[in-house]
C-alpha cells in the first residue's frame, strides 16, 4: 500500500487533521494551517505535533515509532537518586510558564523551533489550562524545568532544560512521578532520545500510541493544583 502524502491545511478554524494511520515512519501528516490554541488542542488530541522552524509553514507530525513514559520502567541511576534526596533545590508548577518555555529554546544547536508564535500559542494555551510548567529552584535562580500541553489523560512533554547537573532529569523524574499520581495514563516525549533513553524512556508503534490516546483523552483530569515532587 503506498504511503499517504501530507495534506494542506488551510487558514479555516473548523478543519480537522486526517488518521495519521498510513503515513511513513517520519510521520509528516499536515503542512500549513493557522497555529491556534484550537489547533493545537486538537492535533495532540489526534496524536500529532507541530514542529517547525522560523520561516516555514506549521508541520504537524505523528513519527512512527512514539517514545513515552511510564512510571515502571523510569530509571533512576544510584549517581541521580543521591540527587534527589539532596535538599539544596525545590520543585513548583506553573509559576513561570513562558520562561521556562523561553529557556528551552536558548543555546540550541542548529538553532529552536521554539519561535515566536510557538512561543504566543502556548503560552495561550498555558493561560487557558491546557499547557503546564514544571519548574526546578535554587534558592531564587530557575536551574531546570520542562513543559508541556494536556488533553484529558495525556501530557505531551515537548521539551527540558538545564543551568545546573541533573536538574532537567530531576524535572523529569518529578514530571513522571507527579502526573501519574495525579490520574494521568499517558506521557508522550515523541522521539527516544540519547538522554531520554537513560532516564527509561519506551517506544511503542504510532498504532498502540493512538490506541492508548483514544482511551486518554477523553479523560477528566484537573491538574492545576498538582504539587511537584520526586
Amino acid at each position: 500500500m503506498a504511503e499517504r502524502l501530507p495534506v494542506f491545511l488551510d487558514a479555516s478554524p473548523d478543519q480537522g487533521f486526517p488518521d495519521p494511520e498510513g503515513y511513513d515512519a517520519e510521520g509528516l501528516v499536515a503542512v500549513g494551517g493557522i497555529l491556534t490554541s484550537a489547533l493545537l488542542i486538537e492535533a495532540y488530541a489526534s496524536g500529532l505535533f507541530p514542529w517547525y522552524s522560523e520561516g516555514y509553514v506549521p508541520m504537524w507530525w505523528s513519527p512512527d515509532p512514539r517514545a513515552n513514559f511510564d512510571p515502571d520502567n523510569l530509571h533512576v541511576s544510584r549517581s541521580l537518586a543521591k540527587t534527589l534526596r539532596r535538599s539544596d533545590f525545590r520543585l513548583s508548577w506553573n509559576t513561570c510558564f513562558e520562561r521556562v518555555m523561553r529557556a528551552c529554546g536558548e543555546e540550541r544547536e542548529g538553532g529552536t523551533w521554539i519561535i515566536p508564535e510557538m512561543l504566543a500559542a502556548y503560552t495561550e494555551l498555558h493561560r487557558m489550562g491546557h499547557a503546564h510548567s514544571l519548574e526546578v529552584w535554587s534558592g531564587t535562580e530557575l536551574v531546570g524545568g520542562t513543559y508541556g500541553v494536556q488533553v484529558g489523560g495525556l501530557f505531551a512533554a515537548e521539551s527540558m532544560f538545564h543551568r545546573r547537573t541533573d536538574m532537567s532529569k530531576v524535572a523529569v523524574v518529578a514530571l513522571v512521578r507527579s502526573l501519574f499520581r495525579k490520574g494521568i495514563c499517558l506521557l508522550d516525549v515523541q522521539f527516544a532520545t540519547e538522554h531520554l533513553t537513560t532516564l527509561g524512556v519506551q517506544q511503542c508503534s504510532r498504532r498502540e500510541h493512538l490506541d492508548r490516546l483514544a482511551a486518554a483523552r477523553d479523560l477528566i483530569i484537573d491538574l492545576t493544583d498538582l504539587t511537584p515532587s520526586v
